[in-house]
Formats: structure tokens, sequence, C-alpha cells
């Protein structure tokens, strides 16, 4: 992984992130459907058993396959947060970014894998239909080849299928593979909660539900601050917004060292429409 995740939002956003230190994980229904989730499950199902069939372990492939179809009789949703690996990238700014005139926010990537612990989880997307090269296959098939019968009340076959789960919410079609995007997801698959209180967002058109992740409390238990998670504030190509002004807001909110990795876009993005 690279070591830096930039983060493509509004100056609302911003202010939510950085004054009030939070970074809201949103219904990954929003981004990807449950639709996507589930066929990203089917093609892993299917990638399994044909590997193993392949190794002669027709018997294991066929409970692999079971095992997979009563799973996919759940119902699951859950929450992520989105960055990319791309630096001040165009089409990032267009599709995330407030069409330029928002903000990035670069994330320092090792301390948020750091963070991200217990149902928290980082995936990096994963752009193939074909899931043949997907890691979770071998780890499906060397856990399956060490038992002796399988179950869906298996230690072991749980956390994989939990691990799957959230993999799936990591899943996109390849048309999206320049978008080269890593996700923070809240994975609501396995027996950890999350020990968040859910909010919700009224608009004109609908009530969104989303969780709010308490920067400074994690950051400290990373033995970090939110300044070190904060590698650089890029101004959108297309904003209007005063460096300077962004400068003394962050230094009157307590980030002066942050003020300091403040920069404009270099994104020749000109001419959307407004």
């Amino acid at each position: 992984m690279d070591s830096i995740f930039y983060h493509y939002t509004d100056f609302q956003a911003l202010d939510g992130i950085l004054h009030s230190a939070q970074l809201r994980v949103n219904n990954v229904l929003r981004m990807n459907d449950s639709a996507e989730m589930r066929h990203f499950m089917g093609r892993l199902s299917s990638a399994i058993v044909r590997q193993l069939a392949a190794e002669g372990e027709t018997a294991r492939a066929r409970a692999v396959q079971t095992l997979f179809q009563e799973e996919l009789e759940k119902e699951y949703s859950a929450f992520a947060a989105c960055f990319s690996f791309r630096r001040d990238d165009a089409a990032q700014w267009e599709r995330y970014g407030n069409q330029g005139r928002g903000v990035c926010i670069a994330f320092q990537g090792e301390l948020l894998r750091r963070m991200a612990a217990g149902p928290l989880s980082l995936h990096t997307v994963f752009y193939e239909d074909d899931m043949t090269g997907h890691p979770m296959v071998d780890r499906f098939c060397g856990l399956v080849r060490g038992k002796a019968s399988l179950s869906g009340e298996d230690r072991d076959i749980q956390l994989a299928m939990r691990d799957a789960w959230a993999c799936s919410v990591a899943f996109k079609h390849p048309s999206f593979s320049s978008e080269d995007e890593v996700r923070l997801v809240v994975s609501p698959f396995g027996n950890e909660e999350l020990d968040v209180r859910p909010c919700y967002h009224v608009t004109k058109e609908r009530i969104k539900k989303y969780y709010p992740l308490d920067l400074r409390t994690m950051c400290r238990q990373a033995g970090a601050s939110l300044e070190d998670l904060v590698a650089e504030i890029i101004i959108g190509p297309e904003s209007t917004q005063s460096l300077a002004i962004l400068q003394d807001y962050l230094a009157g909110n307590g980030l002066a060292v942050l003020a300091e990795r403040v920069s404009l876009s270099g994104c020749p993005l000109r001419g959307m429409p407004k």
C-alpha cells in the first residue's frame, strides 16, 4: 500500500473532520448497492469452488458452495469512508470534491491502518470481476483443506465469511478502476460492535444514517494526534477559497501545524458547470 490516502470532499465535511475531529462513515448502499456485495460473494464462491475442484477436492468444493449459498440468504449492510491513492486527480475532484470546488485531505496511511481496529478495517478496492486472484480465495482454500468437515458454525469459517463480506464492501466494477480507492469499513458482520451511536442527517429528500468516528480518541489510542494524521490539505482547482483564510481557520482551531500544510491544487481543471 502507498503511504498517503486522499479524501476528496467539501468544506462542510472539512470542518467536521478538523474542527469537530469526526470522520463520518456513510451507508455503503450510497456507494455500491447490496447487489454488488452479493455479486462479489457469488463470484468469490465460484473461484474457490473452481480451485478446489481443480485440485480434486470435489466434496469440499460442494461443501463450500453450500456454505456460500446459505450465507447469501442473509442480509447485510455496512458503512465506509472512502479514500484514493491518487493525489490532486481530476476525476476525483469532479466526482467527490464538489466538482473541483471542494478540498482534499491527505491522511497518513500507516497511522490510519493502526487506527483501523476491532470492527474497523481498511480494504483496497478490488476491481476485477473474476475473483480468481483475490486473496480470500487462497484463504478459504487453505482453511477448508485442513477441516475434516465444514460447518457454518465453525469459528474459523465464520471469521472468514465475516472478512469476505467486509471485502465485498470494497468491490466495484472494473470501469471504476481509475479511482484507485481504499475504504475504511465498519463491518457489522461479526460479534464485534462499534461503540458509536449512529447519527442521522435530514435533507429535503431523505434521511441518511451515518456513524461519526472520534478521530482524536482514535489517534490517541494509536499513540498519535490529529495533526499527525493529516499530511496535507489541498484546495480544489475550482474553489474560491482563500488559502490565507483557510490557514487562519486552522490556526484558530488549534491546528496551526496544519496551516503550514495547505496548498492550492495544480490540477488544470477549468470550465466545469457551476
